[in-house]
C-alpha cells in the first residue's frame, strides 16, 4: 500500500511528539489554556453534555488526558464501535500468519443457513469483509432497519465490487477469528490488546443473549455474543467498555500501534486499515477502511483522520495531525435522549474549545 510522503512525514512527526506511550493524567493544577484549549469552551461543552444526556466524554492531547466529563469509568455497549477493535486483532493475526487476508469463505469453510451461500458469494475473501465489500448479502444478527431497507439482493455483486455496510460481514469476521485461533474474541482482545495497554475496566468477560427474545437484557459483562438463530449462525460480538479503556485504545492508534515501546498492532496495519477504499459520503469527505471510517484528505481538509461511531451517539476518534483522541459515551442500554443532532453540536462545540 503507497502512501503519499506528505502523510509520512506528519504521522512520523505525530508520533515521535507524544509524551508518553502510556497516558498521562489529567493535570488539575493545569489549566486548559495550558494544553492549548479554552477554559470557557470546554465549561460550554460540559453544559451541553449534561443537559444533551451524555454519560462520559474523554479527550486526549499528546499524550495528556486534558479533559473528562461523566462517568469515564462505567462500562456499557459501545455498539459499532466493535468493529475497529476486531479490525485491531486482524492486524495482529495477519501480521502472524495466523490468517490469510486473501482466504476466501470456500477455503475457510464458511456457509450460513438456507438460503446458503452460493458459489459466487463464498469466492469473497477476508480482505473483502474487513472492508465492508463482500458481495454476501445474507440476513445477520443486530441487522438495523436501515440496513434491512438498503441491503442489495442476493447476488447482485461481486466480491469486492461495491461497499456494503453490512452486519454479516462484522459478524463472519468475529467468527473468522475464533475458528483461526480457537479462543473467543473477547480473550483474544483481552490477551492482545485490553491487558498490555493497561485497561483499567475490560477483564474479557463475556456472555450470550437471544437476540430474538423480546425480554432479553444486556448483561452486566465485558461483552456479549447476540445470537438470532433465524437470520443466520454467525452472532453479532457485543463488547462494553468505559470511556477511559476507549481512549486508551484509541492512543494506542494514535501511536501508530505501540505501547511502552512495544508494537502490539503493526504499524503498517495502522497505515493500512485507516485508509479510505470506499467513499461514502462525497459532499463531506468520508469514506470507509477496513472497518473505521476515515475523514479524507480533500479540498477543505489537509490531513486524513479516522473515527467511528456507535448507534449515532457513541464516537471514537483519533486525529493524527492533531495529536488527538476524542471519546463520547451514551448510556444507551436505558432510555435516552441524546441524538444526532446533538452529536454534531457536541463535535461543534469540541473543535471550538481548541485554540488555534
Amino acid at each position: 500500500m503507497k502512501f503519499s510522503s506528505l502523510f509520512l512525514l506528519l504521522a512520523t512527526l505525530s508520533i515521535q511528539s507524544v509524551l508518553a506511550q502510556t497516558i498521562l493524567p489529567i493535570d488539575n493544577q493545569k489549566s486548559p489554556e495550558e494544553f492549548g484549549f479554552s477554559s470557557q469552551g470546554f465549561d460550554s461543552l460540559s453544559s451541553f453534555l449534561d443537559k444533551a444526556g451524555s454519560s462520559s466524554m474523554v479527550i486526549i492531547s499528546d499524550g495528556q488526558t486534558v479533559y473528562e466529563w461523566g462517568s469515564i469509568d462505567k462500562e456499557h455497549t459501545i455498539h459499532s464501535i466493535r468493529k475497529p477493535l476486531i479490525s485491531a486483532l486482524y492486524g495482529i493475526l495477519i501480521d502472524r500468519g495466523v490468517i490469510d487476508s486473501t482466504a476466501t469463505l470456500q477455503s475457510l469453510g464458511i456457509d450460513d443457513i438456507q438460503p446458503s451461500l452460493s458459489t459466487n458469494e463464498k469466492s469473497a475473501r477476508v480482505i473483502d469483509l474487513l472492508k465492508s465489500r463482500s458481495g454476501v448479502y445474507h440476513d445477520a444478527a443486530a441487522n438495523s432497519r436501515g440496513m434491512i431497507a438498503h441491503r442489495p439482493e442476493r447476488n447482485a455483486y461481486q466480491p469486492g465490487e461495491r461497499y456494503f455496510y453490512n452486519n454479516w460481514d462484522f459478524n463472519v469476521l468475529g467468527a473468522i477469528l475464533e475458528q483461526q485461533t480457537g479462543k473467543s474474541v473477547y480473550a483474544l482482545f483481552n490477551e492482545e490488546i485490553a491487558q498490555k495497554i493497561g485497561m483499567e475496566h475490560y477483564e474479557g468477560r463475556f456472555t450470550s443473549i437471544d437476540g430474538e427474545d423480546p425480554e432479553s437484557v444486556i448483561p452486566d459483562t465485558d461483552g456479549f455474543y447476540q445470537y438470532e438463530n433465524s437470520k443466520s449462525k454467525f452472532p453479532a460480538y457485543h463488547f462494553r467498555l468505559s470511556a477511559s479503556d476507549m481512549a486508551r485504545f484509541g492512543q494506542l492508534f494514535l501511536n501508530e500501534g505501540r505501547w511502552n515501546g512495544e508494537q502490539i498492532i503493526p504499524k503498517e496495519w495502522i497505515d493500512e486499515s485507516t485508509q479510505a477504499y470506499s467513499v461514502t459520503n462525497e459532499r463531506y469527505g468520508i469514506g470507509y477502511g477496513m472497518l473505521w471510517y476515515v475523514l479524507m484528505e480533500n479540498e477543505q481538509r489537509e490531513h486524513r483522520s479516522f473515527y467511528h461511531t456507535g448507534n449515532g451517539v457513541h464516537f471514537l476518534a483519533v486525529y493524527p495531525q492533531s495529536e488527538m483522541v476524542v471519546v463520547h459515551r451514551v448510556d444507551t442500554e436505558k432510555p435516552y435522549t441524546f441524538n444526532q443532532g446533538d452529536f454534531y453540536r457536541m463535535i461543534d462545540l469540541l473543535w471550538a474549545s481548541k485554540m488555534d
